[in-house]
C-alpha cells in the first residue's frame, strides 16, 4: 500500500460527526480542541434571525460536500451569550473558521452559494490533504500513459485514505473502463458516496460508462454512413452513426452528426440528439475543443 501523510479527517464521515450543535460547555472540546485536527466552521445564529435560516443549511451542505475536510459547529447566541460576548459577535449570522485553536477566517451576513463554497475550500486548504492531490495527479499520469493497472492501484490507495475523494473515485472507475472492467465500474458508480455523487468528475465517468455501453451495440460505420447518404432524413441511422463514430474514437465526427440531426429535427425521439450531445460533452474534458465548439454551435442553433 502507498503511504501518504496524515489527512485531517476521513471522507464519508457521518453528518452527526461533521455538524454539531455546540454549547458553552462543549465549545472547548468541539471547536478549540477539535480544530487542532481539522478546521472547524462556527456558525453563530439565532432562531429569530431570517438570514440565518438561509445561510445555515447552505453552510451545512457545503461542509458535507467537503467530505470531512472541515467540520461545523452551530452556536445559538441566545442560549450561549458568554461565547458570543467573548468572541465579540455583534451581529448574526456571523461565521468564524477555527484552525489549531484560533479563529483564522470568517464573515458576517448571508453569502451566495459560490462564495460559501470558496470559503469552505479556503478553510479546508489550511490543513492540506496529506499529499493526496499529488498522488491523484501521479495516478492520472499513469492512466494517460496506458498503465491502467498501476493507476488503479494508486487510486485504490488514495481511497483507503479518503473514501470520498471524488477525483480518485472517478479515476478508479476510468481505470476499470480502460482495463475492460465495465461491470466493476458500473458497480462502483452505483455505490458512490452521496456527498460526491454530484461532483463533476463523477458525472463525467457516469457519461463515459453510458457511452461505453452504447459502444457495445454500435453498428458498422460504413453501413450507417451509406444509409444516411442515401436518405439524409433517416434520423435513426444518423443517430446510430453518431454512436458508432464515438465508439470508434471519432468524437468530433459524432458531435457533427448529432448537431446535424438537431438542426434537422430538434424534437426527434424526445430530443435524443441534444441529450446525446450533453452526454458526450460530460464525458470529455470541459476545455476540450470538441466540447467548446460543439456547445457554441448547439447554442447558436437553440437561440437562433
Amino acid at each position: 500500500m502507498l503511504e501518504f501523510g496524515n489527512t485531517p479527517a476521513q471522507g464519508g464521515a457521518p453528518a452527526e460527526d461533521l455538524i454539531k450543535d455546540v454549547t458553552e460547555a462543549t465549545f472547548m472540546a468541539d471547536v478549540v480542541e477539535e480544530s487542532q485536527n481539522v478546521p472547524v466552521i462556527v456558525d453563530f445564529w439565532a432562531p429569530w434571525c431570517g438570514p440565518c435560516k438561509t445561510l445555515g443549511p447552505a453552510l451545512e451542505a457545503a461542509v458535507k460536500a467537503a467530505g470531512g475536510k472541515v467540520k461545523m459547529a452551530k452556536v445559538d447566541v441566545d442560549k450561549n451569550q458568554m461565547i458570543a460576548g467573548q468572541l465579540r459577535i455583534q451581529s448574526i449570522p456571523t461565521v468564524y473558521a477555527f484552525w489549531q485553536g484560533q479563529p483564522v477566517d470568517g464573515f458576517q451576513g448571508a453569502l451566495p452559494p459560490s462564495e460559501i463554497s470558496a470559503f469552505i475550500d479556503r478553510v479546508a486548504a489550511l490543513a492540506g490533504d496529506g499529499g493526496l492531490a499529488e498522488a491523484v495527479a501521479a495516478a492520472e499520469e499513469m492512466l494517460a500513459e496506458g498503465a491502467a493497472v498501476d493507476a488503479a492501484q494508486t487510486f485504490a490507495a488514495i481511497l483507503e485514505e479518503d473514501p470520498a475523494n471524488a477525483a480518485a473515485y472517478a479515476g478508479m472507475m476510468r481505470a476499470q473502463l480502460a482495463l475492460g472492467q465495465a461491470d466493476q465500474a458500473k458497480a462502483m458508480l452505483a455505490a458512490v458516496p452521496a456527498e460526491i455523487a454530484g461532483a463533476a468528475a463523477i458525472e463525467a465517468v457516469r457519461a463515459q460508462i453510458e457511452l461505453a455501453e452504447q459502444a457495445a451495440d454500435a453498428g458498422p460505420v460504413a453501413d450507417l454512413r451509406a444509409a444516411v447518404e442515401a436518405n439524409p432524413d433517416d434520423h435513426e441511422s444518423r443517430f446510430e452513426l453518431a454512436k458508432a463514430l464515438y465508439a470508434n474514437g471519432d468524437a468530433e465526427a459524432a458531435v457533427a452528426e448529432l448537431l446535424e440531426l438537431f438542426r434537422r429535427d430538434r424534437e426527434w425521439n424526445d430530443g435524443a440528439a441534444k441529450a446525446q450531445l450533453f452526454t458526450i460533452f460530460d464525458a470529455l474534458k470541459p476545455q476540450d475543443p470538441i466540447v467548446l465548439n460543439g456547445r457554441r454551435k448547439l447554442s447558436s442553433m437553440i437561440f437562433a
